[in-house]
């Protein structure tokens, strides 16, 4: 079953507005969108004390209740620490555990690849994004 947030434009942007409404969240661009009634797009920038900074862009199915597509990427100041994204890597087997979805870490970012097991498709990814930038902090 699809996450509620995930059901229509205005359910997600009320997600995203309370959950960016934290203390923690100095300032935000994030804005939801749609040019039909079945998919949208979240995207912008979440700024959070000490110069850590979250660019974000989602891709959402309404219709489907999902996000098709996704890339999270983690700033401090001009620095990028790491990144999320659903690009498939299948000749990486250390990733099949929770395949497509992995994370980009130093220290050769490009090419150093994780696992991500909280990523999905089926509910939003933004809560858990957000407590690990602000465990960073």
């Amino acid at each position: 079953m699809a996450h509620p947030a995930l059901a229509s434009l205005g359910a997600y942007s009320q997600f995203v507005a309370e959950l960016l409404n934290d203390p923690a969240v100095e300032s935000s661009t994030v804005a939801v969108w749609s040019d039909s009634p079945y998919t949208g797009v979240a995207d912008g920038e979440v700024t959070f004390a000490g110069g850590l900074r979250l660019r974000m862009r989602e891709e959402l199915d309404f219709a489907a209740g999902l996000i098709s597509a996704y890339g999270y990427e983690v700033y401090r100041a001009a620095e990028r620490l790491y990144w999320y994204d659903d690009f498939p890597h299948p000749e990486d087997p250390t990733l099949a555990v929770t395949f497509p979805h992995h994370k980009h870490v130093p220290p050769d970012i490009r090419r150093n690849r994780v696992p991500a097991p909280g990523l999905r498709f089926d509910r939003p990814n933004l809560p858990l994004v957000l407590q690990e930038i602000q465990e960073l902090a």
